[in-house]
Order: structure tokens, then C-alpha cells, then sequence
């Protein structure tokens, strides 16, 4: 039987080892911490019942999939893993130091993977003695639900290693779409002008009220700050500034300020009470929700032709991984064929001609856009 291993038990890591363990897989999980050790089976029981509740699980099938896991004392326990999967604190030495550890018990050919989702995987990769074994795989919250997976290489990863993922992955139930290691992969890169897009508007002086409502009635689940009210003010900012930073402060990820205010003042969505629109709703579309639509959708068009231009994806991609990983009604490219290059064009230049002097180059056109 394969042998999956997990570490690190918080709501994520226990989440990948659920995914795995009701395909069927043998899954060895640990934790530094003792506690998330001990609490994991029951913890695991507890979110698989009320499945078993609403008739979407047998009671001898969540037995089953309960057996399948087997917590560890640490990483030195993992030798038998086929595929190990890190799911710990997002800090470099933190997963290089587990990783080295690792490699000393593991056979010649598993595979090593991250759940990183800001990180470089070739800088995690260097200190390795195989280092074309490491490569990333990026679930999304809450892992057993949500379908995209992510899957990273590194210049050096290798094929082998990249299919064998893929199949395993895929045998659980999700759609794994490959990406480059470049900063917020795709999802989380691609993200960002939804969000910058509305909080420039924002500091123009629009109510989000009415941005998200125009959003909406284009068929988006969410408009921009109620995903920001369901996430969190605090993790939207901490991710748009660490994108901003590996992006060398490029326009295109700049921080708006209203972002900043919102989370120095402690309102920071579902999670206090209290966010851009929470507990508040988005209400009518304005009289020019179209305007605010076609603003939103050229930025996250322009972005996505970036992105496609630096390489290691494809449109198709790009389009799955972003109605996947956001439940985007349409993708960027899906966007385009359906706009048009010129509408779309047109949208850029009129933004870079209004633009105020720090977001100069912000809306230059991408060289899809230019064929």
C-alpha cells in the first residue's frame, strides 16, 4: 500500500491527511507539538461525523478511514513514506531543517513535498542531497473540499517525480494543475488586482457596498471585500505584502493604504464582528456596475497574461485554478476570448493615463495581450 506522511496536524496538515486517508491511502502524520499529536485522531472523528450525520459517509467507513492513520512521534518514524508532505510553519529553516530530516530515513526515490503557499520551492530544494525530489503541492483551505491542488516545480524537480504526484493526488479526488515556482503561484498571485483593483477604487472614494454588489451580479460569488471580510484584513495584507516584497514592489502588487487602516484598526472581518461590508450586505448594483466589472476583470486579465508569459503554465491552467481555488464564475483567459483584446486594451490605457504617479506601470499591458 502506498504510504502518505503528513507533518504538521493543524486545521490544514490534518485536512491533507484526511483527503489522502478516504482515497485509501496509509497515512503516517506527526506534529512538534504533543497535543496536536494526541488530539489529531479525535479531532479527525469530529469532522468526518457529521458526514456520517447527513448520510455522506457510512459509520464503517469513517471507521475505515480513522484506521488508515497513524500518528508518529516525529519525522524519523516516516522512513516507509512514499510521498511526505510538510504542512508547518511558513518559514524557510523551519522547513528546510525537516526536510534534511527527512531525507536521512526516507527511501532513494520518495518524494518530498511542500504545502507552502509563499515560499521558494528551489531555495527549500538547495540543501539537499536530491533536491529534484522536492517539489510543491499547494492545497487550499479546508484541503478535504476544496478541489485545485497546486502543483510546483522547481527548475530541477524531476518528471518522475512530478507524475507520481499527480497520479496520487488525483486518486484522492483533485484537480492538480502544475505551476511555476514563481511568488503566490497562481492562485495568490492571480488574486491580487481582484482585490487591488477594488481598494483603488476604494481610496477614489466608491463605497465597497457597491463594488461588491456589481461584482456579484456578474456572477461572482463574493465580490473582492467580502472575501477579504471572510479571510481576514490581516491575511489578505500579510499576503499582498509578502507578494509585493518578492515582487520588488512592483506597482502591480502595491498595498493601498485602506488595506493597512482596516487592519491597524482592528476590523478585520468575520473574525471580529466587523469588515469592509461585514455584518453588512452588498445590496443593489450601482447604475455602473459594468464599468466596475470591466475595471476589475482587464487588471485580473493582465495579470494572468504575465504570469503566462514568465512560463511553467498554461491559459487553460490559469483559468481552472482560479474558478477552482476562488469559484471564479469565469477564468482570466475565458475573460479575454469573451471581452476581447481591444475592450481590454482599451480598459488599460485608460487606467495608466488616470493613474496617480505611484502606480505608474501598473496597468501595462501584458504581451498576450499585445498578439
Amino acid at each position: 500500500m502506498t504510504t502518505i506522511a503528513v507533518i504538521g496536524l493543524g486545521t490544514m496538515g490534518l485536512g491533507i491527511a484526511q483527503t489522502y486517508a478516504a482515497a485509501g491511502f496509509a497515512v503516517l502524520a506527526t506534529d512538534a507539538m504533543s497535543e496536536a499529536r494526541a488530539t489529531a485522531p479525535g479531532r479527525l472523528r469530529a469532522a468526518l461525523t457529521p458526514r456520517v450525520q447527513a448520510g455522506k459517509l457510512t459509520e464503517p467507513e469513517m471507521e475505515a478511514i480513522l484506521s488508515r492513520l497513524t500518528i508518529v512521534e516525529g519525522p524519523e518514524a516516516m522512513g516507509t513514506a512514499d510521498l511526505a508532505i510538510e504542512a508547518v510553519v511558513e518559514r524557510m529553516e523551519v522547513k528546510r531543517t525537516l526536510f534534511a530530516a527527512l531525507e536521512a530515513v526516507v527511501a532513494p526515490d520518495a518524494v518530498l513535498a511542500t504545502n507552502t503557499s509563499s515560499l521558494s520551492v528551489e531555495a527549500m530544494a538547495e540543501q539537499l542531497a536530491r533536491p529534484e525530489r522536492l517539489l510543491g503541492l499547494h492545497f487550499f483551505n479546508p484541503a478535504p473540499v476544496m478541489k485545485l491542488v497546486e502543483l510546483v516545480a522547481h527548475p530541477g524537480t524531476a518528471p518522475t517525480a512530478l507524475a507520481r504526484v499527480r497520479d496520487l493526488t488525483e486518486a484522492a479526488g483533485k484537480t492538480v494543475i502544475q505551476c511555476p515556482d514563481r511568488p503566490g503561484f497562481i492562485v495568490n498571485r492571480c488574486a491580487r488586482p481582484f482585490y487591488g483593483e477594488a481598494l483603488a477604487m476604494l481610496e477614489e472614494g466608491r463605497n465597497p457596498a457597491e463594488i461588491d454588489a456589481a461584482m456579484q451580479a456578474a456572477g461572482y460569488r463574493l465580490g473582492p471585500f467580502g472575501l477579504i471580510d471572510l479571510v481576514g484584513a490581516d491575511i489578505n495584507l500579510a499576503a499582498t505584502e509578502s507578494l509585493a516584497t518578492a515582487m520588488q514592489g512592483h506597482p502591480r502588487y502595491h498595498v493601498f493604504d485602506a488595506l493597512r487602516r482596516q487592519v491597524a484598526e482592528g476590523n478585520l472581518g468575520r473574525k471580529t464582528g466587523r469588515g469592509f461590508i461585514h455584518p453588512g450586505q452588498p445590496g443593489p448594483a450601482p447604475s455602473d456596475a459594468e464599468a466596475i466589472v470591466l475595471r476589475i476583470e482587464a487588471a485580473l486579465v493582465n495579470e494572468a497574461g504575465w504570469l503566462l508569459a514568465e512560463g511553467g503554465t498554461t491559459r487553460e491552467g490559469i483559468d481552472t485554478a482560479l474558478k477552482l481555488g476562488l469559484n471564479f464564475p469565469r477564468g482570466p483567459f475565458e475573460i479575454l476570448n469573451a471581452r476581447g483584446h481591444a475592450e481590454v486594451l482599451g480598459q488599460l490605457e485608460a487606467l495608466a493615463s488616470a493613474a496617480p504617479a505611484y502606480l505608474n506601470g501598473r496597468y501595462l499591458p501584458a504581451p498576450v495581450l499585445m498578439q
